[in-house]
């Protein structure tokens, strides 16, 4: 381990973790840990040795120039903190990195290590994976654990998955293992536009991560950047009959899927969450409307006479693959989509599922 600056003493600490590759499909999740240090401007105070984890040949250092210097960057997972303020102010300790190609039980060990050090009350980890949701949907996050109880009182699901799995299902045993009440949310990003960014399953993962723990996010301009990119993959399947019939078919099983869920009873709950959503003035530091909103859980506005510029639209597939067929990131069932483990190495970008719908 690199110190990089002593350890802080935190307010009420959650750990939020994500790493980059197999279980970060469109780069969901590791951009919404990146979102957060960003908004909230953390400050790094560690970093894992790179030596110890990765495989250089897989994940290469980078060179550049510092004011006529060359410097290297390493491959490696950082820790930095934030503070939220407000009448109740508290910490987040944010893990970025990149799935280890090595020794992930003294990965998570060491993690753990901060945890402890640190005061950590829960763990949470993010990922993204390839599923056969339609990109005119909602994006589906599901959270689970392994904690039955922590299940229970967070409204979570319970892991029952077996099989191989990825580095965010070890770090989430290891911290089962630890004591730890951990929880994963997965975010499922639509296969055929699998490539990053996709900003909209970013922002449903923020959106979750505001119910789970009970925060404000500051999102600035995620929200208008997912109607972009919502925009451009409307208009590359209206390109293609196939593509365009294929989403038609995956939108037809969706909505047919979620018709028992337009309840009484789940209206409600969305209607509370809508409601402990809204914006009732500015918190400190955040211009108004600057928190995360119900962008995430409705169909999104076409408005291609905004103006704003759009991020790259996504490849074309030459031919739809059928449901359930994948060869990055299967369908999300409720036992699927478990990583090769450390002996394939790390295949960045990927995004594959790691776990019981998914896995931890």
């Amino acid at each position: 381990m690199i110190e990089l600056e002593g350890v802080p003493e935190l307010i009420d600490p959650v750990m939020v973790a994500a790493f980059e590759g197999w279980n970060d499909a469109g780069d969901a999740a590791s951009t919404a840990v990146g979102h957060l240090d960003r908004e909230w401007k953390g400050e790094v105070f560690a970093a894992l040795d790179a030596e110890d984890y990765y495989d250089f040949q897989v994940n290469r250092p980078t060179v550049w120039l510092d004011g006529g210097v060359r410097k290297i960057t390493w491959p490696t997972t950082r820790l930095s903190v934030v503070r939220i303020g407000g009448d109740k102010p508290r910490d987040l300790v944010l893990v970025r990195g990149i799935e280890p190609s090595m020794r992930w039980r003294s990965f998570c060990n060491e993690l753990l290590g901060f945890a402890h050090e640190l005061g950590v009350e829960m763990v949470v980890i993010l990922g993204a994976l390839l599923g056969d949701t339609p990109h005119t949907r909602p994006v589906p996050v599901s959270g689970v654990t392994s904690d039955p109880d922590l299940a229970a009182t967070m409204d979570l699901e319970e892991t029952r998955y077996e099989g191989p799995t990825g580095i965010v299902g070890i770090l989430q045993e290891a911290c089962t293992h630890a004591g730890v009440p951990a929880v994963s949310l997965w975010a499922a990003v639509p296969h055929y536009v699998s490539q990053p960014p996709n900003p909209k399953a970013t922002l449903a993962l923020l959106n979750r991560l505001e119910d789970l723990l009970g925060l404000r996010i500051p999102l600035g301009e995620l929200p208008e950047d997912a109607r972009a990119w919502q925009i451009g993959v409307d208009q590359l399947a209206a390109e293609d009959s196939e593509v365009a019939e294929y989403v038609q078919t995956l939108e037809e099983a969706r909505d047919t899927a979620e018709l028992p869920e337009a309840s009484g009873e789940a209206i409600a709950r969305e209607f509370e969450r809508y409601l402990r959503r809204r914006d009732p003035g500015p918190g400190p530091g955040q211009a108004p409307g600057g928190h995360a909103t119900e962008s995430g859980d409705v169909p999104y506005l076409r408005d291609p006479a905004s103006g704003r510029t759009r991020p790259p639209k996504p490849q074309r597939p030459a031919d739809p693959p059928p449901a359930g067929d994948r060869t990055e990131g299967r369908k999300p069932s409720d036992d699927d989509g478990p990583d090769p483990g450390p002996d394939s190495g790390t295949d960045s970008g990927s995004g594959s599922p790691d776990g019981d719908k998914p896995d931890d």
